[in-house]
């Protein structure tokens, strides 16, 4: 006998459909001044994914959350976010970042 090793099924965006969806009004183009917005170390900030630019998303479980930011890296930036009682990292670009 041999064991079958089972697979993960699904990927990053999988059971996100009404988490990661835009609505109507704001499809289209996405603002540069958020794509391109600068951000202190401190600054509180809420994570809002942007569904038009999947580079720098953070994983879905953490939409809606809020957190402060660490530090800067490259392009994106350090975000500090509770979770219970732990504090955890993600690495997030400035797009999926709203300034609270």
């Amino acid at each position: 006998m041999f064991s079958i090793i089972m697979q993960r099924v699904g990927g990053f965006r999988r059971k996100s459909r009404h988490k990661l969806r835009k609505n109507v009004r704001s499809k289209g183009k996405i603002s540069l001044s958020r794509y391109f917005q600068d951000l202190k170390v401190g600054d509180a900030v809420a994570l809002i994914s942007e569904p038009a630019v999947q580079k720098g998303m953070y994983w879905p479980k953490f939409y809606g959350k809020s957190g402060l930011v660490k530090s800067k890296r490259g392009k994106c930036y350090m975000v500090d976010i509770k979770t219970g009682n732990q504090i955890k990292t993600v690495i997030v670009h400035p797009v999926h970042l709203r300034k609270l």
